[in-house]
């Protein structure tokens, strides 16, 4: 049995594990939306291949899960086992749960309906596909939110994606027809007026993007970067969905999932990427004919500046994951959505500091409200959690109690 000390040493692990890799992964995920030296150092440019950018983070994140269910095989266990191919794979794990995408995990839910499916055939025949929808979700999702950090900046970006839990309850109900609390739509409209303070009170849109357009160039931009934002989360929304419907049907580990997700997540960015594709806008903003796999590595070899954000990028995000996985697994995911809540309050932080935001004092205000509303989320979950915990103590309670009473009857009885 694990002593307190033990634990208290893992949690920070875990604490200080999320929190690097993520907060370098976001340094490095701004960097590589603003353009890069060429090589002569006359002309800057803008890397303009997101499905690159998601292909190097995925192959890095498949590899290491691979290497997380190698290291903590157990004796005796078959592959299929470890991979989660066969029926009888289910370990200390089942109780993870999370994204493929570097982002967080939104706690086991009770399946509408559905039984838990057990067979053998059930891999190829509903999981795979499970799997393959939450790739393509993954794979469109990533190029919107490259592509909205050209609009707004990226303290409006972490915020918006704070807010992960409105698209998910939306998708939830829409997909899967799942009813939820009232408090979280409580939760959601503080959300919604936060960020429309964020946006709606800023100041250094127009001299952030320098456009000469007609009209109010803030707008247009704040405009074109929420939209692209509300398509990003909705996909990540139906993403979370998705994955919450296979933890409550599928006898499977966070990080099973994370390899098969990732795996296919690189299969399928792979063959975009040596495709011919015309000029598609976010999706394939690379000169039309030419493959994105080819104007990556042209962008590479005449910016090798580049190489350093886009190897942290994909590194840290695939080692983050495997800490929330890790932390899922031994504190649950209370825990989890205190610590997420920090880091992106952190992140926030660390993005105006390092990249010299300037916020006004009414996105401050917004911000605020923001991670209020967050914040009630995650109160009412601990409540929720202790309240259990507290039955459960009970139960035990009166359990021995009663059987205390039976045994000195016995013992009496014997006397006599």
């Amino acid at each position: 049995m694990a002593t307190a000390d033990d634990v208290c040493l893992r949690l920070a692990v875990c604490v200080i594990g999320v929190y690097s890799m993520f907060l370098l992964w976001a340094i490095s995920q701004e960097r590589l939306s603003v353009p890069f030296k060429s090589l002569d150092g006359k002309t800057s440019d803008k890397f303009k291949s997101p499905i690159f950018l998601s292909t190097c983070q995925s192959a890095l994140s498949s590899t290491s899960a691979l290497a997380y269910l190698f290291l903590r095989r157990k004796p005796g266990q078959t592959w299929l086992e470890l991979l989660g191919l066969s029926p009888s794979a289910v370990d200390s794990n089942t109780k993870s749960n999370g994204t493929a995408n570097g982002t967080e995990a939104n706690g086991r839910i009770k399946s509408n309906g559905h039984a838990p499916v057990s067979s053998k055939h059930s891999f190829k025949t509903s999981l795979l596909p499970k799997y393959i929808q939450c790739s393509f979700f993954i794979t469109f999702a990533a190029p919107f939110g490259f592509a909205a950090l050209s609009h707004v900046s990226y303290p409006a970006m972490v915020l918006a994606k704070s807010c992960k839990l409105v698209p998910v309850m939306v998708m939830n109900v829409l997909l899967y027809r799942r009813a939820f609390a009232r408090h979280k739509y409580v939760v959601v409209a503080l959300v919604t007026v936060g960020i429309t303070m964020f946006m709606g009170l800023g100041g250094e849109g127009g001299k952030k993007h320098g456009a000469k357009g007609r009209g109010n160039p803030t707008l247009r931009h704040n405009i074109i970067g929420l939209s692209y934002l509300l398509i990003n989360l909705i996909l990540d929304g139906a993403t979370n969905s998705t994955q919450d419907e296979i933890f409550a049907r599928y006898k499977v580990s966070g990080q099973q999932m994370m390899l098969w997700i990732n795996l296919l997540c690189t299969l399928l960015t792979s063959l975009i990427s040596v495709l011919p594709l015309p000029y598609i806008p976010v999706l394939h903003p690379s000169n039309g004919g030419e493959t994105e796999l080819k104007s990556a590595l042209d962008f590479i070899h005449t910016h090798p500046s580049i190489i350093y954000p886009l190897v942290q990028f994909a590194l840290t995000g695939a080692l983050g994951q495997l800490f929330i996985f890790e932390t899922l697994q031994h504190f649950g995911s209370l825990t989890l959505v205190t610590i997420t809540l920090t880091r992106k309050l952190f992140t926030m932080l660390l993005s105006v500091v390092v990249y010299n935001h300037k916020l006004t004092p009414g996105q401050w205000a917004g911000t605020s409200v923001v991670f209020a509303g967050i914040s009630v989320e995650a109160w009412v979950k601990r409540r929720d959690i202790h309240a259990k915990q507290v039955i459960q103590r009970r139960k035990g309670q009166s359990s021995s109690l009663y059987r205390f009473p039976e045994s000195a009857r016995r013992r009496q009885r014997f006397r006599v």
